[in-house]
């Protein structure tokens, strides 16, 4: 009965993993990653620390979207986020939920 329990938790931690691991390189692949890191700024704010300031914000994932589709400036310093309106509302949706997930 131990093992059936340790199998299904690794089983399951080993499936949330995967996801995460999907919608990183999904950041990846749309370019994110060349200005986020996870959890260190690089141009942009870390994801983490962007996660943070948006936790428990209803309105966090329709506000970031825009931001991605038609960029912003002013939020997270000097520097802004350009548009990146090749984006697929699909892929950045993904990307968002991903991002407000990270602790």
């Amino acid at each position: 009965m131990k093992t059936l329990v340790m199998t299904a938790v690794s089983a399951a931690l080993l499936a949330m993993t995967g996801v995460a691991s999907a919608d990183q390189a999904l950041a990846q692949k749309n370019a994110c990653m060349s200005c986020h890191g996870v959890d260190k700024k690089i141009v942009g704010p870390a994801f983490k620390d962007v996660a943070k300031k948006y936790a428990g914000d209803a309105k966090a994932p329709a506000e970031l979207l825009a931001r991605v589709k038609m960029g912003s400036k002013g939020v997270w310093g000097p520097v802004p986020m350009p548009p990146n309106p090749q984006v697929k509302d699909e892929d950045a949706k993904k990307i968002i939920a991903w991002v407000l997930s990270l602790k």
